[in-house]
């Protein structure tokens, strides 16, 4: 196959049956990366961190394995978002204190993923230790928007989404905790899902039973999410929350044909404000599902308890994470890591066990609702990509926001309930930028969600799975490493 645009324009699933055939090879598809990343990122600054040398040499490794041991992934190249581990190449968490920290070991995933044939040949941007819903931080500067570049491309796994969108990526890693896999996806147009808690093994560097922090796929389609999925899947023994891996694959699951019987859409899960044109961009997605069969309904599980419950976990959270940071290093830390790691540290043993009751109840009340309901359907993000320089959402359809993360509850509210959540590009507003359609499944249900999403974007047909070229006025002041 000659010519790299052709080689980008092709799905992930598409360019691992071309390795497994032999026709290409891991250093064509790093070539043709490295010459996307050169004429591209420069404008939005997804990949700060590359590491070619590295990946070639991985390469040149696993071919000398035989044909039928190189793993699912076969040699596919993949980029990790900077929050996590990989040995031997610069790991800064977008964070000052960090940014010439280099790792001698990596992450329980990245490990995972690299005996399955993964190729690691960049890091993606992200903010500082992932918090906020806007890309950007004082090592390496803001991540844009490829469809304008001056608006956001959310967060916290803004480059990941950003280097997908803008081809520079066919399979991106994740993390999500108040919806940074799906918030950046809804954001470029493309595919990110959070899997259930333990559904991906990671490693446990603070707390072991952390569940409201989780890793994940992005792609530009359903399948490609579900086939990364397959790769990074499975237990581990340094995660003891890992779940083993399921019988059937997921992109097998993808493509089973299952429908849901019935499905309930809600605007706002009763707990947010929403911009009315995201409101009617997804609503009028997910009535699509009627073209199928499916019962559409106007419902959601009681979510009420979900602003204050995720507060006071996500600081306890932050504080048991990052607190050692704050007296070393308190002058390097950007004002909401600040305010989270403090916050964490004033809580009461009261507030602490109210916020688990609270989250125990809403699992319990979202429970029955899916006993009702094969999927819940919402936007993924209440409004369209905001300007760049604003730190956060600080308003929406006349409601003002006390923090900088309460714009996210329809995000968050998920994952409090340890619900599989994926998020699908599902139309444009009126001036051109992407709105993703949430699509919520029962615990474990990971399968039903990538079937009803896969289902769904064949009915939509949006054409999003193909690259775009960045829109818009050049990145400024973007700082690029090389670990070769």
């Amino acid at each position: 196959m000659s010519g790299y645009d052709e080689l980008i324009g092709l799905s992930a699933v598409g360019v691992v049956e071309l390795l497994r055939n032999g026709q290409v090879s891991s250093h064509d598809l790093l070539d043709a990366l490295e010459m996307r990343i050169s004429h591209v990122d420069a404008d939005v600054n997804a990949l700060p961190i590359l590491c070619f040398d590295r990946a070639r040499a991985h390469a040149d490794m696993l071919q000398r394995r035989p044909d039928g041991e190189r793993g699912r992934l076969a040699g596919m190249p993949v980029t990790i978002k900077d929050l996590t581990h990989v040995a031997g190449v610069r790991t800064t968490q977008g964070s000052p204190i960090f940014a010439d920290f280099v790792p001698s070991a990596s992450d329980v995933l990245v490990d995972r993923l690299e005996a399955e044939g993964g190729i690691v040949y960049a890091k993606s941007n992200t903010p500082e230790f992932g918090a906020g819903a806007n890309t950007f931080n004082e090592v390496f500067g803001a991540t844009l928007n490829p469809y304008d570049t001056s608006r956001s491309a959310a967060g916290s796994s803004g480059g990941a989404a950003v280097a997908l969108a803008a081809g520079m990526a066919w399979l991106a890693h994740g993390s999500d905790m108040g919806g940074s896999l799906r918030n950046p996806a809804s954001f470029c147009g493309v595919v990110g899902m959070r899997p259930t808690p333990g559904r991906v093994a990671q490693s446990r560097y603070a707390c072991v039973d952390a569940t409201l922090a989780v890793q994940g796929p992005m792609a530009r389609t359903v399948e490609d999410v579900a086939f990364l999925l397959d790769a990074m899947a499975g237990d581990d023994a340094r995660d003891p929350l890992s779940k083993p891996r399921p019988v059937q694959s997921f992109l097998s699951a993808a493509r089973s044909g299952w429908r849901p019987v019935r499905v309930a859409y809600s605007a706002d899960l009763g707990i947010t404000p929403v911009d009315p044109e995201v409101a009617e961009i997804t609503r009028r997605a997910a009535e699509r599902f009627a073209e199928a069969g499916v019962v559409v309904e106007e419902a959601h599980p009681d979510l009420s308890e979900a602003h204050a419950c995720f507060q006071v976990l996500r600081a306890q959270s932050f504080a048991t994470s990052h607190g050692q940071h704050l007296e070393r290093h308190r002058d390097k830390l950007k004002p909401e890591v600040i305010g989270e790691i403090e916050r964490g540290f004033a809580l009461t043993m009261a507030e602490v066990i109210g916020a688990e009751r609270q989250r125990a109840m809403m699992t319990a009340r979202a429970a029955g609702f899916f006993e009702s309901y094969d999927l819940l359907l919402c936007p993924a993000t209440i409004v369209p990509p905001f300007p760049v320089g604003e730190r956060s959402v600080k308003a929406c359809n006349g409601v003002t926001f006390q923090t900088y993360v309460d714009w996210l509850a329809i995000a968050y509210a998920v994952t409090l309930i340890g619900a599989p959540a994926l998020s699908l590009p599902c139309g444009f507003t009126r001036e051109g930028l992407p709105v993703g359609l949430q699509i919520v499944a029962a615990p474990n249900g990971e399968a039903r969600v990538l079937a009803g999403a896969r289902l769904l974007e064949t009915i939509l047909d949006l054409h999003t799975a193909s690259p775009i070229e960045p829109r818009g006025a050049k990145a400024s002041g973007a700082k690029t490493d090389r670990a070769d």
